[in-house]
């Protein structure tokens, strides 16, 4: 008499010898059974859910079979990596998984960083960390998968050097729009721009605005202009650290010969991006950076978008600043005769000049990178 999945036997049964058939799956205990069954010699693969404290591996073998899913405390993790068998280990890109990539590297394991992107589509219903640590298990043994490069130390040494000076440029525009919005509500209209902080501050200074002005508010706008002062030296400060390490650096040096990248493109550029052989072209460079369009083609037939922004938006947006800076150059004096941008200047609108532009920018970077060449300006040919 066949045996239905769900059966669950009673005690006098048991009792009696009987065995659930193969392939039969009790309701509770069949996982776990199978969890057991498996030998850690058969460990290929192991997903890794990192978190900050408790952490979630689940094994599996070379046809993608369970061997374990077990829950790991931060202090127990390299304890357990250490001993299990040589493997591949495929955590998430996410914070602090540089750091175990190249600590699980020491210890023999091949490490495989997963862009969390590419692992959503793999998670089932629900979501808990076994579930993530399973789903990572089978997303990096998908053939076309791709990864992400382990960063070393002084790679994301040179990234936070940079990744600073953003924080305290962007705490800079904060207090600059809170000076003018704070001036504004007692009649005082600031121009835009951090060059005219200077004069925002002699004026707070004069009689007629300090008069104005409440001593509690005039307190408090001394206060921001102090805080202002103290951000605009250490930018200043970081500027001269980012130029030094470009004059030292023989990549940075190299990709400031481009039109529109100066150190600080250069050095986040060297810093941020991954190796240039990771990309098969400059296309997929560029389409990495966001500078692509999007595409929703379908019967045979190319439908493309807007610039898709899907890519790395602080290497995007520097580029797109130093391309605006080029066009903006050749508006006013003139592109040089027959070049590529006097053609789009044209014809096309300004706006999308500079975003063809930083494009195009993309591709030459990936180009010099590969090549190890320095930028030569392509020959207008003559007419």
């Amino acid at each position: 008499m066949p045996v239905k999945a769900g059966f669950a036997p009673s005690k006098r049964t048991l009792m009696m010898g009987w065995t659930p058939p193969d392939g039969i799956e009790c309701q509770s205990g069949g996982v776990e059974h199978h969890l057991r069954e498996a030998s850690l010699s058969e460990l290929i693969i192991i997903g890794l859910d990192i978190a900050k404290h408790v952490f979630h591996a689940h094994g599996a073998d070379g046809k993608g079979r369970a061997i374990f899913s077990k829950r790991i405390s931060r202090g127990k993790l390299l304890d357990f990596f250490a001993a299990q068998p040589s493997c591949t280990v495929a955590p998430e890109a996410c914070g602090g998984a540089h750091h175990w990539a190249r600590q699980l590297t020491q210890l023999g394991h091949e490490v495989r960083l997963i862009p969390p992107a590419y692992v959503k589509p793999f998670v089932k219903r629900q979501k808990n960390d076994a579930i993530d640590a399973e789903a990572i298990c089978e997303a990096a043994q998908r053939p076309s998968m791709r990864f992400v490069a382990v960063k070393s130390e002084q790679q994301q040494a040179a990234g936070l050097v940079f990744r600073t000076r953003d924080l305290f440029v962007r705490q800079r525009t904060q207090l600059i729009n809170a000076i003018r919005g704070h001036l504004t509500e007692y009649g005082w209209i600031a121009p835009k721009g951090p060059s005219h902080v200077a004069m925002l501050t002699d004026l707070i200074e004069e009689e007629e605005m300090a008069s104005s002005l409440p001593k509690a508010a005039h307190a408090m706008f001394r206060l921001m202009l102090d805080l202002l002062a103290e951000l605009n030296g250490k930018v200043a400060d970081l500027d001269q650290e980012i130029a030094r390490r470009a004059r030292e650096d023989e990549v940075s040096r190299r990709l400031m010969t481009v039109p529109g990248i100066g150190p600080i493109s250069a050095t986040a550029i060297a810093a941020l991006a991954p190796p240039a052989e990771t990309f098969a072209k400059g296309r997929d460079f560029a389409a990495w950076l966001g500078l692509t369009p999007l595409q929703r083609s379908t019967g045979g037939k190319q439908k493309l978008g807007a610039t898709s922004k899907m890519g790395e938006r602080t290497l995007r947006r520097l580029l797109i600043i130093g391309s605006s800076a080029v066009v903006q150059q050749a508006s006013k004096r003139g592109a040089p005769r027959g070049s590529w941008l006097e053609q789009m200047l044209a014809r096309k609108p300004r706006m999308l000049v500079t975003v063809a532009l930083a494009n195009k920018m993309a591709r030459i970077v990936w180009a010099l990178l590969v090549k190890c060449e320095n930028y030569r300006a392509p020959v207008a040919a003559k007419a």
